[in-house]
């Protein structure tokens, strides 16, 4: 039987870019102790408070197919708190709810494109980019941001590939490098949009980790948000990664469409879900902040264990659960080290060449172990460099 080759080509034949994080859960099944700073999920389980009103919606019949586009309720709540965080007005109308921010990703790229049109996206990027690209039949074309630049995307660099292509792809603060784009990056990229009449798909799930200045999305600059399709999750504010909740913020008209692909796709998500969602939304910033505060915190101890030695430099990281940590003076590829690193010191970082070209000889720890953990980890890792520099 024939396979379509639209599937085939969602990797392209070649690596899913996971395979030290495949071998360290390898590692740990066999019984090995292994430090595991690959995924970016919380050391923290979903709060109790949450889990019991989802368990309480259940009981209260929140079970049977949803409205598609998401509960009322739940859709007014993320209303408030984009508005609330961003300063732009924002209607419920506006919002769709899907199951999660990969859903998200797949339906905005889903409106935005036909089969066989150009999408960008920004280089480094999250793993799964290029790949929901391609799932809906466009041509994946990254664009390159620069380790000399801190990672921050060139706007010339973009509008030089921008000819034919229908979307952007951003994400600040950004995974895999920990970047936070400057206002003069978000303007530039602003400008380019609208010069070039491309819709600005932006990942800002996460929004509430922002460690040195301010998130600034691209919908609430002049004349953006008209062509600006903005990602969330609760996954990383609220720690709430297996519920599979999160929207898109979108014009009405872009909403409703994709409400048509839900219809005929994810058919909504569990109510049970949206009402706990509804639940953690109203117990506040203050909540959100308390998710976020361990991050911060080992963004802090990672600074700490580069001191006084210049072999590992850390990119300027200003938000997410994440540091990107540069490698080059070990002579050694991003893939080369991580795997040498899990099987010497059994500890997992994910290789930079994961997440794009643009990141070879670096990569990224996850923040989510606790400090202990962490500090020795970074010393096993700092001290395995230092002995790999000729």
């Amino acid at each position: 039987m024939q396979i379509s080759r639209r599937l085939r080509n969602i990797n392209q034949g070649g690596s899913d870019g996971w395979e030290v994080f495949t071998r360290a859960r390898e590692m740990k099944a066999a019984g090995l102790p292994v430090v595991e700073l690959t995924v970016g999920e919380h050391d923290i389980p979903t709060d109790p408070e949450i889990l019991r009103a989802m368990y309480q919606a259940g009981l209260d019949g929140h079970v049977g197919y949803q409205n598609f586009q998401g509960q009322p309720a739940l859709r007014e709540r993320v209303a408030e708190r984009v508005e609330r965080s961003t300063g732009t007005p924002t209607a419920p109308e506006e919002i769709l709810i899907v199951p999660g921010g990969q859903a998200g990703l797949f339906a905005t790229h889903n409106l935005t494109c036909d089969p066989g049109d150009t999408a960008l996206y920004i280089d480094p990027y999250y793993a799964t980019y290029p790949g929901t690209i391609r799932s809906v039949g466009a041509v994946a074309k990254p664009v390159t941001a620069r380790a000399e630049d801190g990672f921050q995307p060139d706007p010339d660099a973009i509008d030089a590939a921008a000819e034919g292509a229908k979307s952007l792809l951003v994400n600040s603060p950004n995974n895999p490098t920990g970047v936070v784009y400057s206002r003069d990056t978000m303007e530039g990229i602003a400008r380019v949009c609208r010069d070039r009449d491309l819709w600005l798909i932006s990942d800002e799930v996460y929004d509430t980790q922002v460690w040195e200045g301010d998130h600034l999305s691209p919908r609430a600059l002049p004349d953006m948000a008209e062509r600006t399709l903005v990602i969330g999750s609760m996954s990383k504010s609220h720690a709430m990664t297996g519920s599979r909740i999160g929207w898109v913020v979108g014009p009405r008209e872009a909403i409703s469409y994709m409400g048509d692909l839900t219809t005929n796709t994810t058919y909504g998500v569990a109510g049970f879900v949206q009402m706990a969602a509804v639940h953690a939304l109203d117990m506040g910033p203050a909540f959100e902040a308390e998710i976020a505060a361990p991050f911060r915190r080992r963004r802090g101890v990672v600074m700490r264990a580069l001191e006084g030695q210049n072999v590992v430099r850390a990119i300027p990281t200003k938000g997410a659960m994440y540091v990107m940590l540069d490698l080059r003076a070990t002579g050694m590829s991003g893939e080369d080290f991580a795997m040498a690193l899990l099987d010497t010191h059994h500890v997992a970082v994910m290789p930079g060449e994961s997440f794009g070209r643009a990141a070879a000889g670096h990569v990224r720890v996850a923040l989510t172990v606790a400090d202990e953990r962490l500090e020795e980890a970074m010393r096993k890792l700092v001290a395995f460099a230092a002995g790999r520099v000729r």
